[in-house]
């Protein structure tokens, strides 16, 4: 009977040992065959050959575990669109996102392609490089003194007329054609479309005076 018990108490010793033996093996990493396997350590983790994984301190990141170790690169972000106008990035993306393409001009956001007109003097279009091309209108000088600029248009209007000053007073104006004594020797002829030259930036009349005259005989020479 005591022989039977040393044979018992063997066998469960060995079977101790050998669980023992087999946690401790699991724990090192070791295979069942008794080869140690290789595992990578990372994000508190253990990952075995061939798993792949993001780093949790930068989810751009990207890794295999190798026979060699862990082999990671980083995510490559592609180009955003040269007209994107309205980048996004959000907490859980490693590239940043765009939300909206177009141009933006004074404030305001067009479509690509799209024609507008910010003001009376201005035609612009929206290129696809996301950048707004404007023509801006040359306006010819207005042929009188006093031009009023008109809401809606972009060049200032005469509403009275081509005309221009007397003198260099600018205290008289006269119309386009029309003439005026200013004494009794000298005459003003404000000049009009027939003339060379009209309106290229002048904005006085033409003046002469009468040969062998004096202020004193404008009742003989006016006429």
């Amino acid at each position: 009977m005591v022989f039977f018990d040393r044979i018992s108490l063997e066998r469960t010793v060995r079977a101790t040992v050998l669980a023992l033996l087999l946690c401790a093996q699991a724990s090192l990493g070791f295979s069942v065959a008794g080869q140690l396997e290789i595992t990578c350590e990372a994000n508190g983790s253990i990952y075995f050959v061939g798993e792949w994984y993001f780093l949790d301190s930068d989810h751009c990141t990207q890794c295999e575990c190798t026979a060699e170790g862990s082999a990671c690169s980083r995510t490559e972000c592609t180009s955003l669109p040269a007209a994107c106008i309205h980048v996004s990035h959000y907490p859980t993306d490693c590239c940043p996102r765009c939300e909206k393409i177009g141009c933006e001009y004074r404030g305001v956001v067009y479509e690509l392609g799209q024609n507008f007109q910010p003001s009376e003097c201005e035609q612009c279009t929206c290129d696809n490089d996301g950048i707004a091309r404007c023509l801006v209108a040359d306006c010819a000088p207005p042929p009188c003194v006093n031009p009023v600029y008109q809401p809606g248009k972009c060049c200032p209007e005469c509403q009275d007329g081509p005309n221009c000053y007397v003198n260099a007073s600018r205290s008289q104006v006269i119309p386009a054609g029309g003439s005026i004594w200013i004494n009794s020797c000298t005459k003003c002829r404000c000049h009009d479309g027939q003339d060379a030259g009209y309106w290229e930036g002048n904005r006085l009349a033409t003046c002469s005076s009468l040969k062998n005259c004096s202020p004193e005989q404008l009742s003989t020479q006016k006429n």
